[in-house]
């Protein structure tokens, strides 16, 4: 198979390796990709927003199927309009993409069909949106509706903080997607990452893991895309996943199937474990970025098959088969991120690091420069490695990224803590 894969980050390198790794593909095709994607696939000056564009480039080339990375073009709804064109792709229809391209969506076919999660409110004012938090109070979480690109979120402890959030989102933060607001429950416990893959009537768990978002130490200072991630999440045993299965991703396909628009692609459910069992924060409708990178590291089915029997709809007997190893990953980024970061300068040691047992390392934001690598956006370098535990992995994937030599970069050092702590106590 001829295969495109849309999308540029670190999310895309961990695709197109594990795509690159299939028997059924005969050549991968990148847009715009990125050097790490490059290592497996001929990437290509492609827009994804132009959806012409990739049409005319898919008939050209004769490509027989597309893999769309990111959330922006599926909420798009290139998906729709590849279908339009006779191309087969992975990844939601515009109208299911609404389970990540609108938070309030989300809430409101939880509350319709009886999917557990926070109570809320929506709200399209400043005004409504402030009465509402002065009868409810903190803690709370505000969400800009719209994609936000993982930042539109805030996690308020104070009223005040939550007000100065609301007074943000309206007074146009986050640009579109904060035209609208979803004030939410604070919900205790400990997050979970779980994915589940589907074709508009089956679904097939696929993994478990726990990111960090903050940017720093400790879970602190402000929420970023993701600073790193490991799998599986131990609070994701076998008879947790199942109830996650039973209580929230089923009852989402039926939901779907019930709207109008089934869901066909991977469901990301970013969950609350708590003392009430597990509890929906919201769903994104592609893959985790940078849980993907962890995943595809302990992945040994064939990817491509389970991606093409999504679109096809034959999910039904098929089943992922992953390591019993842990990865985890470290994300280096580019000095200031989240804020405004430098670009172009040279990361050196790849190779080095690269070298070592168990590593590999996933390009997020960079760019070639004849032989050199150059950083090019926040979050740089994914540095990812496996082990016969969450320690193990981590000490592995922190001496690679000590073998790095780009200081204009830096990187949380406790990524995994939670899961390394859970080790040690036996647990």
């Amino acid at each position: 198979m001829k295969v495109l894969l849309i999308g540029s980050g670190g999310r895309e390198d961990a695709l197109a390796h594990a795509l690159a790794r299939s028997p059924r593909l005969t050549k991968l095709f990148a847009a715009p990709g990125n050097p790490g994607v490059a290592r497996v696939a001929e990437c290509v000056a492609l827009d994804p927003a132009d959806h012409a564009a990739v049409i005319a480039f898919c008939e050209t080339e004769a490509i027989d199927f597309v893999v769309v990375g990111p959330e922006v073009p599926l909420v798009a709804g290139i998906v729709d309009d590849l279908a339009a064109a006779g191309i087969p792709a992975f990844g939601p229809s515009r109208l299911a993409a609404r389970l990540e391209g609108s938070k309030g969506f989300t809430k409101d076919i939880c509350a319709k069909y009886a999917i557990p999660t926070a109570a809320y409110g929506r709200f399209a004012d400043e005004a409504s949106a402030l009465a509402y938090l002065e009868k409810v109070g903190a803690p709370i979480v505000v969400k800009a509706d719209g994609l936000a690109a993982g930042k539109g979120v805030t996690v308020a402890m104070t009223v005040e903080e939550a007000r100065a959030a609301i007074v943000d989102c309206f007074s146009g933060a986050f640009g579109a997607a904060g035209a609208e607001v979803v004030i939410e429950e604070f919900l205790d416990g400990e997050e979970a990452s779980f994915f589940a893959l589907c074709d508009g009537e089956t679904a097939l768990p696929f993994a478990s893991a726990q990111d960090h978002k903050r940017v720093g130490d400790g879970d602190t200072g402000p929420n970023t895309g993701g600073m790193g991630a490991y799998s599986p999440a131990p609070i994701m045993t076998p008879e947790m996943s199942e109830r996650v299965m039973a209580e929230i991703i089923r009852p989402t396909v039926a939901a779907m199937q019930a709207e109008g628009c089934p869901f066909k692609g991977v469901f990301f459910a970013g969950l609350m474990i708590g003392s009430k069992g597990p509890q929906l924060i919201e769903y994104n409708t592609r893959f985790g970025d940078p849980e993907t990178q962890v995943m595809m590291e302990r992945l040994e089915s064939d990817l491509l098959e389970l991606l093409v029997a999504c679109a096809e709809g034959t999910l039904a007997g098929k089943s992922v088969t992953l390591r019993d190893e842990a990865a985890l990953t470290v994300v280096v980024a580019a000095k200031g991120y989240p804020g405004s970061v430098e670009k172009g300068s040279e990361i050196r040691g790849l190779e080095r690091a690269e070298a070592m047992p168990g590593v590999k390392i996933y390009h997020a934001g960079t760019k070639a420069d004849g032989a050199r690598i150059l950083a090019n956006g926040g979050r740089v370098l994914n540095v990812t490695a496996r082990g016969g535990s969450v320690a193990e992995a981590q000490a592995r994937a922190y001496a690679a990224v000590d073998a790095l030599d780009w200081p204009q970069g830096f990187c949380r050092r406790d990524i995994g803590w939670r899961a390394v702590e859970r080790e040690k106590a036996g647990g």
